[in-house]
Order: C-alpha cells, then sequence, then structure tokens
C-alpha cells in the first residue's frame, strides 16, 4: 500500500480517448484495458510490461466545461475526510466530497489554493491470495 503522503495514481482526462490511446501506445508502448463504470462510461487502465501504471477517462458532461485535458495526479493519505477539511481550512476548493470506489479506495477531489486539481485516496487493501 502507499504511504500517507506519497503520489499512487495518475490518470489522464481525456476529450478524444481514443486518440490519447494511440499516441501513448505508439510513443511509450502502453496496452489498454478497459473497465465498464457503468453511467459514467469506460475507464482505461494504461498498462505497461504487465502493470498498471495508469488510468484514462473520457471528460464528458458539464462537470468538464472550460476544463482543460489534464493528467490528475492522487496522493495517498491517512484519511481522506479529515484530511479534506484541513484542505478546506488552508484554502482549498472541494470540487468533490469524499466518495468510496469499490476495490479502489475512498477519494475526494480538490483545487489547492494555486489552482491545482489532485485526487487524495486512502487506496483499498489488495485483494487477499
Amino acid at each position: 500500500m502507499t504511504a500517507h503522503g506519497q503520489f499512487h495514481w495518475n490518470e489522464l482526462m481525456s476529450r478524444d480517448v481514443e486518440k490519447a490511446k494511440t499516441f501513448y501506445a505508439d510513443t511509450l508502448g502502453w496496452s489498454f484495458e478497459s473497465m465498464d463504470m457503468g453511467p459514467q462510461g469506460i475507464y482505461w487502465v494504461a498498462m505497461h510490461d504487465g502493470d498498471a501504471v495508469g488510468g484514462m477517462y473520457e471528460m464528458a458532461g458539464s462537470d468538464f466545461d472550460g476544463m482543460p485535458e489534464a493528467w490528475c495526479p492522487y496522493i495517498a493519505v491517512d484519511d481522506v475526510d479529515a484530511r479534506v477539511e484541513k484542505a478546506r481550512a488552508a484554502g482549498a476548493t472541494v470540487l468533490g466530497e469524499p466518495f468510496d470506489v469499490p476495490q479502489v479506495g475512498r477519494i475526494a477531489m480538490i483545487r489547492e489554493p494555486g489552482g491545482a486539481l489532485v485526487g487524495w485516496i486512502v487506496p483499498a487493501d489488495p485483494p487477499a491470495a
């Protein structure tokens, strides 16, 4: 498990997932595995030498109006709910209150005072062998 304060995951918010997949496949040799996220669409896991190295999803809907395509990092934290309150007190804007993603973890999205987008996550425990 990733320790508190360390980068845990990166994902690309893209307006043209197929174009982005082609770019990263051609330039880095990544392959992609799809995950059906129901109403949210398809989430693509980028793979390199058999390891998951990041994710990608289509920027669809009004939540993304005016936002440029960008990579979004996720930092592991010890307690998302408590850290979001600290972030709010320190001037961050909470874009997505903490929510659970089964088998992934508990996540919140914030915009830090300088304007950068970042996700905070308490990663789910890996499945038992």
